[in-house]
């Protein structure tokens, strides 16, 4: 004979049933389930109110929170987040503190409840993580001390020309430089927008790329024409090891959010992709705030 399996609410029902026979006291019943006199009255007096539905088990949840972050609030969240959908919730809610530095904004874990509600937050992949070399980054004290420079992975604009993003920052004050949108990858196509850098910004002491044309090359040493040129200037160039992205992870870091602002949707030709690198490099330097600078 199989054991016979109960739940909570059709053990109340049994309760009730029996009660309503008139067949055992109240106080015999509530012994011989278990349960307390107050708890037994409070399941008669809802199924003779409400009926056997009302036996299953409600929430224990309080109707108000005193400590609840107002409505107003929570739709600038969310409209902030709408406004720039790559931004997560400590750089939606930096960006409102710094316009209403007054209002009682909500915790950081707060802000990514609220837009995880809104239905605003994607699951992130978990991945295995290696830890990068500790020694790779060190040194980097001042600005205009170590630049990064690469190219985003090219992609087609829809006019069919291919987009090949030339890039550099910063490493110490995380300041994008230049965002380029460049038909070719060649040295011929970087050397007018790099030389604009150095006037603008001053020399580097060193640039940090990775192994691939035209920062490098198979000649002896991994040389080329772009960073002979570098080191006639004063500027010594720094190159990952391949396949270690980790070495120039702040670089890569700023790459997956100018990905997640400017390749969609595609634009007519290089002029327009140019114009949204432009606003994207605008917000990036001045309207967003970034942890290691102590999210300012």
């Amino acid at each position: 004979m199989p054991w016979k399996e109960t739940c909570a609410m059709d053990e109340r029902k049994r309760f009730v049933n029996d009660w309503l026979t008139g067949t055992f006291t109240k106080t015999g019943l509530c012994a011989f389930y278990g349960i307390s006199r107050p708890t037994g009255d409070k399941w008669i007096e809802r199924a003779l109110a409400e009926g056997t539905l009302a036996l299953a088990e409600r929430s224990r949840a309080p109707h108000r929170h005193a400590n609840a972050t107002p409505q107003e609030l929570v739709e600038m969240i969310v409209q902030t987040k709408l406004a720039h959908q790559y931004f997560g919730p400590k750089k939606v809610l930096d960006c409102l503190r710094r316009r209403y530095p007054r209002w009682p904004w909500p915790a950081d874990s707060t802000g990514g409840e609220i837009l995880k509600r809104a239905g605003l937050v994607r699951p992130r992949r978990v991945r295995r993580r290696v830890h990068p070399d500790s020694t790779v980054f060190a040194g980097c004290r001042d600005c205009n001390q170590l630049w990064s420079a690469d190219f985003k992975g090219d992609f087609a604009l829809r006019s069919r020309q291919r987009c090949y993003p030339l890039t550099m920052t910063d490493n110490f004050s995380r300041y994008l430089l230049q965002c380029q949108a460049l038909a070719h990858p060649t040295t011929e196509a970087v050397k007018p927008w790099m030389e604009w850098a150095f006037r603008e910004y001053g020399l580097p002491d060193y640039i940090r790329t990775d192994n691939g044309p035209p920062f490098a090359s198979l000649a002896v040493g991994g040389i080329s024409a772009l960073s002979k040129w570098w080191i006639r200037l004063g500027i010594r160039p720094q190159r990952i090891r391949p396949g270690r992205p980790g070495q120039n992870g702040r670089h890569e870091r700023m790459h997956r959010s100018l990905k997640a602002a400017t390749v969609y949707p595609l634009q007519a030709n290089l002029a327009a992709q140019q114009r949204r690198f432009d606003w994207f490099r605008h917000e990036f330097n001045w309207e967003r705030s970034h942890e290691a600078l102590d999210r300012t």
